[in-house]
């Protein structure tokens, strides 16, 4: 610090600034002639000799007979130094005359040096980068070249960072974890698809240590479990040099432009590109919302063409004869064999027959497949459909949903392969008959095209984060309405990659009390896979709020109490958040967990607090987190906890039998996980659960969508209620994903824009089509 003061008194303009060296950038900048990198000699290593481009290694060691440097003169003076040169490293002893024949001469030595004048030529400039001792008269000596590892106070804006950093590129992230290059399908340069075939040639390879980030119930700006995410993921491979990958899910279009923004992280602490990774990436969302309309279409399409033909037309043109020959597709023998029809000529079923094959015999009221958009629209929540002449009075309610929470997201988030997944989409309800048996997508003909919209979308997308730690970005379901966790598959991929010793970070969506609750009772049953570590993340500012503080808006001022230092009076919230993953909700199943505890504003004093209420909530650690503002070094005293807590055993077991009736596993959530003291079914909802368990699905998991904002169902309702009746108004099956899901009061599954949406500060300059206003 005195060292910059002194300097600034000079040149009042310095500003010191935190710079990612990338030598491959550099290579490419003909504003570059040369470079002065000094590292300790640990780090100086051929792999970080042979990335430099001859063209700039100036300094001699690969090439000593090479021109040290033309173009422009060096000047020196006693503030200004132009380091135009050359790499700097511990040399082995050079020759005089070769010394004589240099310009510069950078002196690197970490202790004393015997350095003779006479060994320079006349003119030759020395930069003194360490300690040299000079027999004789001192040569002139630009001394002192300083080297700053500052970060920018206050720290500029997520997308500043985000660009201040190259990626690499993509090919060659591929290789550095251990991908042949016909397993990857590039899109650019900063992102590629990751092909499943990884899966067969790795499946001898044990697998890495499991760690799922989660939080407390965070307040409605969100506290940081993707920045903890990508935080830990750095510090484990960039300063403890084990192989790491991050799990994150895509964000939503809404989200993005509505209130949330985006979910890439912040900070130091983020995937880059951000802009990719917050806009389209690779059109997952897209495909799942061309799929998941297809089969909108598919349901009012046959519901008018039934009603408006007869038995044999409708044959007819269903099974129609083309070149002079008529025969059944897959999909339709597939319908034959439900329907306990063996016959494979057309020509050979009876009327009879014939009738059951082409009457799905829809019931409009009990459709229950929506149509989605990504996309905040509250409008949309409440249509009717079918109002022009053509669709000859078949009209009807009906309703939007947002993309990420259809039931194409949820099964591209628990599927573990191509086949399988066909095998979902066939199985998806859309609605019942009007003698109340199930109509799925293969009754449609449907579930095959589906598989083709999402033969692509199936792959995870490889990314990496600010410090060049790989990502897997994949799926993106809502937890207060979906499941709430990226793909199984980008899991089961990324532990074979980073092998027995490696690490594997992923996250749970909004609070424990749902996206971790899903994460084990959901996600874990599909995958076979078990968590080794719990990262529970808690703010200061969470638990000011929860404990009595005022409300929190997004895009307001935050109040003085959350930037004021304050006794936690309240802070029963905390230990409830470590309780409810230890004890109340999975029964001591993870016997080790640890917590972050993070902020820009928190002081020592509450840090030391929450971190002393963690541990005698259970927690194996609680540790403070400075990745927003440091990256991954900020982040190590985390990844040490958790490497430690990854080695002891964990006794996990689920929440909840899946024979237990349907109402009996949601009274089990909501009273070992909320606090509730029962639910409240609502007789609309005990009559979908009646159905639902005579069509034989009574023995799936429970996805309760309910607002993220309170361990209640009232978003209001902060802190941890108590004495309350849990409302269930609704509930839903999503058969192909493999789930229940009750809705949970108000619960809606469209959210709306606020008055102020983000794209307010958002823009692209026609000129250089960077974005502005991206958080």
């Amino acid at each position: 610090r005195e060292e910059v003061a002194s300097l600034q008194q000079c040149r009042p303009a310095l500003t010191p600034v935190l710079a990612i060296v990338q030598v491959l950038k550099l290579n490419e900048d003909p504003k570059v002639h040369g470079l002065v990198l000094h590292l300790p000699t640990a780090l100086l290593s051929g792999r970080v000799l042979n990335s430099i481009s001859p063209e700039k290694d100036v300094q001699g060691y690969v090439m000593l007979d090479r021109p040290v440097c033309t173009g422009a003169p060096i000047v020196t003076d006693n503030y200004t130094f132009w380091v135009i040169l050359l790499i700097v490293f511990h040399l082995p002893p050079l020759a005089r005359s070769q010394v004589q024949q240099t310009d510069v001469v950078v002196l690197t030595s970490e202790g004393p040096l015997e350095f003779l004048p006479g060994w320079l030529r006349p003119g030759a400039v020395v930069i003194d980068c360490g300690s040299a001792h000079f027999s004789g008269n001192r040569p002139p000596v630009v001394c002192g070249v300083l080297l700053l590892t500052c970060v920018h106070s206050p720290s500029p804006s997520d997308i500043e960072i985000s660009r201040s950093q190259s990626p690499k590129a993509i090919e060659l992230l591929a290789r550095e974890v251990g991908l042949l290059p016909d397993e990857i399908e590039a899109h650019g340069k900063t992102k590629a698809k990751v092909r499943l075939s990884l899966l067969d040639r790795l499946k001898e390879q044990p697998d890495g240590k499991y760690v799922l980030v989660a939080g407390i119930t965070p307040t409605p700006l969100g506290e940081g479990k993707s920045t903890v995410t990508v935080g830990l993921a750095q510090a484990l491979t960039a300063h403890l040099k084990l192989n790491s990958f991050a799990c994150l899910r895509q964000p939503s279009q809404g989200p993005t432009f509505g209130v949330k923004g985006g979910a890439a992280g912040g900070g130091y602490a983020q995937v880059i590109p951000m802009e990719e990774f917050n806009l389209h990436l690779t059109g997952d969302i897209h495909a799942i919302t061309a799929a998941n309309n297809l089969v909108a279409a598919a349901i009012d399409a046959r519901v008018l063409h039934e009603a408006t033909q007869s038995d044999k037309a409708l044959y007819g043109r269903l099974v129609p004869t083309v070149n002079g020959l008529r025969k059944f597709s897959p999909i339709q023998t597939a319908r034959l064999r439900k329907l306990g029809i063996d016959k494979t000529e057309p020509g050979a079923l009876t009327p009879e027959e014939i009738r059951s094959f082409v009457r799905l015999d829809i019931d409009p009221s009990g459709i229950t497949w929506q149509r989605v958009v990504d996309t905040n629209d509250r409008f949309l929540r409440k249509i009717t459909i079918g109002q022009a002449s053509t669709e000859k009075g078949q009209a009807r309610q009906a309703q939007f949903d947002i993309a990420v929470a259809s039931e194409v997201m949820a099964i591209l988030a628990l599927t573990d392969g191509l086949r399988d997944m066909k095998e979902r989409f066939s199985r998806m309800v859309v609605g019942s008959s009007r003698t109340g048996r199930p109509v799925t997508a293969q009754d449609l003909g449907v579930s095959g095209a589906l598989a083709i919209l999402m033969k692509d979308a199936i792959k995870p997308t490889l990314m990496q984060t600010l410090e060049g730690t790989p990502v897997f970005v994949h799926a993106g379901p809502f937890a207060n309405i979906a499941h709430g966790n990226s793909s199984v598959l980008a899991d089961k991929l990324a532990l074979k990659l980073v092998g027995e010793e490696g690490f594997v970070v992923t996250e749970a969506g909004f609070g424990a009390d749902i996206g971790m609750e899903k994460f084990f009772n959901i996600k874990c049953r599909t995958s076979g896979l078990r968590p080794n570590v719990v990262v529970l993340v808690a703010t200061v500012r969470a638990l000011k709020m929860h404990g009595g503080g005022p409300k929190v808006s997004a895009g307001a001022p935050l109040p003085q109490e959350y930037v004021d230092e304050v006794r936690l009076e309240k802070s029963s919230v905390c230990g409830k958040g470590v309780k409810n993953a230890k004890s109340v909700v999975w029964k001591g199943h993870l016997s080790k967990l640890a917590l972050a505890a993070f902020s820009r504003t928190d002081t020592e004093a509450e840090i030391d607090l929450v971190c002393r209420i963690a541990r005698d909530s259970g927690a194996s650690d609680a540790v403070a987190c400075y990745h927003w503002s440091r990256g991954g070094r900020g982040c190590v005293e985390l990844a040490r906890a958790v490497r430690k807590a990854a080695q002891q055993p964990n006794h996990f077991r689920f929440l909840y039998d899946l024979q237990m009736p349907i109402v009996e596993k949601i009274r089990t959530i909501a009273q070992k996980v909320y606090g509730a003291d029962d639910v409240e079914v609502s007789q609309e909802a005990q009559a979908k659960i009646d159905n639902y368990n005579e069509q034989g699905f009574g023995n799936l998991p429970i996805c309760m969508a309910k607002t993220h904002l309170s361990l209640s169902h009232l978003p209001d309702w902060k802190g941890v209620p108590t004495g309350f009746l849990l409302p269930i108004r609704d509930v839903r099956a999503s058969i192909g994903a493999g789930f229940i899901y009750p809705l949970v009061g108000t619960m809606s599954t469209m959210p709306g824009l606020p008055t102020r949406p983000c794209f307010y500060d958002m823009d692209l300059d026609p000129d250089t089509e960077q974005i502005a206003g991206l958080f």
